[in-house]
């Protein structure tokens, strides 16, 4: 996919994903679409990721631990610490059948709010800059 567009869907992502952090849950149903807009946004923060670095000819992205590393690598990203707490999180949600496990990654779900946002920037920015190290 080309940048632009994945950028303009993780773009969308993002603020339906603020949305849904900033509205108080009324019930589990509220809080599992909540986790529903995390696990595809964090979807998109990869693809993000993967799709600007294959454009600018960069290690190719195959995984979202992958994509941390050269956007760290790209300084897209300033830490990977709360990115690998968010695979973790997603990779939890695959295998979560009861809704406790649920609820505690909905607890995390503020905390990535401003990581994706961040990243969004950084990956608009430097594609418009057309920067990248290679």
């Amino acid at each position: 996919m080309q940048p632009e567009k994945i950028l303009e869907l993780f773009a969308r992502a993002c603020t339906r994903f603020d949305e849904a952090c900033m509205s108080h849950p009324s019930s589990d149903l509220h809080r599992a679409g909540c986790i529903q807009y995390f696990e595809f946004t964090f979807d998109l923060a990869w693809k993000s990721i993967q799709s600007i670095a294959a454009y600018y000819g960069l290690e190719p992205v195959k995984s979202p631990r992958v994509a941390f590393k050269v956007a760290f690598a790209q300084a897209w990203l300033e830490t990977q610490t709360p990115w690998l707490s968010m695979l973790e999180s997603s990779n939890r949600m695959a295998h979560v059948y009861n809704s406790d496990e649920a609820l505690e990654v909905y607890d995390r779900l503020h905390a990535y709010r401003q990581p994706f946002n961040d990243l969004l920037l950084a990956l608009k920015q430097a594609h418009s800059d057309g920067r990248c190290e290679h």
